[in-house]
């Protein structure tokens, strides 16, 4: 068993701590993704787990054994880096092969496992080449294969495919995912790009400034925010806010230029709140009914059309799955899905759970 605990984990650096008591578990298995913002700590956490920095306060875990004081070469982990950390002098036989030769591994089983990995990762012609006659997404795999043939315990991916163009991003996503599903190895993935994280991984932990602010399955997040800076965080394109009021025993709530929308599930409520719209939630109504906003700009994807438009005072977008020819300036209708809208606490940014 390969389960991974962290628990109250605690990173300073100096007087500043950038970790801040984070725990969270990852089931034997598990591709789990940690996403947020830039400087939040995700590859923190990962570069305590693989040893490269020494934990302040807090615990490493992996299966029943506690490795904060394991030296990293011991620890049975794999990492891929951003930026590969390929060998230039070496082919990608001897790359992928170099960790193996460190452990004295017999140069036939080396040979083998080499040449499996690289038939799988569809890299197999590439073996007598040099990383500077390879493409970046070639380069990517060979780092892969080289995390790979050592068969370690877990796999660590440190934003791997930010340097890749959004064409190559979308097929290496798809590649890693169908890796992991093959090897089902315990896999922990960095990423500032939630798409990333909600197309491949089973289990999403999204982190703010050194806190964990949510931990769960992709469509649990995006249905289910515990607050505000998830909701906001998770979705392309991100969800809409727009300030509201409430009167208990309403089933109407009013935005900021008095227009109502119905919204029963939170007549209970009383006072000012935001309310979170997602874009995909809005629908353009051809009469008057429904929300009145003024077009600012009309994007035509062929399939979709992407609207920004001024709603009580707020630029939202509304993602609608079929073509809309209209113009900027126009004013139009649009009616909201009430299972879709979430409102939100102004102070404290909780998701109000009618």
């Amino acid at each position: 068993m390969t389960q991974v605990e962290i628990k109250d984990l605690r990173k300073s650096f100096g007087a500043v701590e950038t970790l801040h008591g984070v725990s969270f578990e990852i089931p034997d298995g598990a591709f789990v993704a940690l996403v947020g913002p830039s400087g939040c700590g995700k590859s923190t956490i990962l570069r305590l787990i693989a040893g490269l920095e020494e934990i302040t306060s807090g615990e490493v875990r992996i299966g029943d054994k506690v490795i904060n004081d394991v030296e990293s070469k011991n620890r049975d982990i794999a990492m891929v880096f951003q930026n590969y950390a390929l060998y230039p002098h070496m082919t990608v036989a001897q790359n992928m092969g170099f960790s193996l030769r460190l452990l004295k591994t017999p140069k036939k089983e080396i040979a083998r496992s080499v040449k499996d990995t690289a038939t799988m990762l569809g890299i197999g012609e590439l073996l007598d080449r040099y990383p500077k006659q390879l493409s970046g997404g070639q380069r990517q795999r060979v780092a892969m294969g080289r995390a790979i043939v050592r068969q370690p315990q877990v796999f660590l991916f440190d934003e791997p495919l930010s340097n890749l163009d959004a064409k190559l991003r979308v097929q290496m996503r798809a590649e890693l995912k169908a890796m992991h599903q093959r090897l089902r190895t315990t896999t922990i993935y960095v990423t500032h790009d939630q798409i990333e994280a909600m197309t491949m991984a089973d289990i999403v932990v999204v982190m703010r400034d050194g806190h964990v602010e949510q931990v769960g399955r992709p469509l649990d997040l995006y249905d289910h925010p515990v607050n505000r800076f998830v909701a906001g965080f998770i979705g392309s394109p991100a969800m809409n806010f727009l300030p509201v009021s409430t009167t208990r025993g309403d089933a109407e709530i009013t935005l900021s230029d008095g227009q109502r929308l119905s919204l029963p599930q939170f007549r209970d409520l009383d006072g000012d709140f935001e309310l979170g719209l997602r874009p995909e939630h809005l629908r353009h109504t051809p009469d008057d009914a429904g929300l009145r906003a003024t077009i600012e700009s009309n994007e035509q994807t062929g399939s979709e059309t992407l609207l920004q438009a001024n709603l009580a005072g707020v630029t939202i977008t509304a993602l609608l799955r079929e073509r809309f020819d209209c113009h900027v300036g126009e004013t139009h209708g649009f009616t909201v899905d009430p299972a879709g809208a979430q409102l939100f606490d102004c102070a404290t940014g909780a998701r109000i759970v009618p």
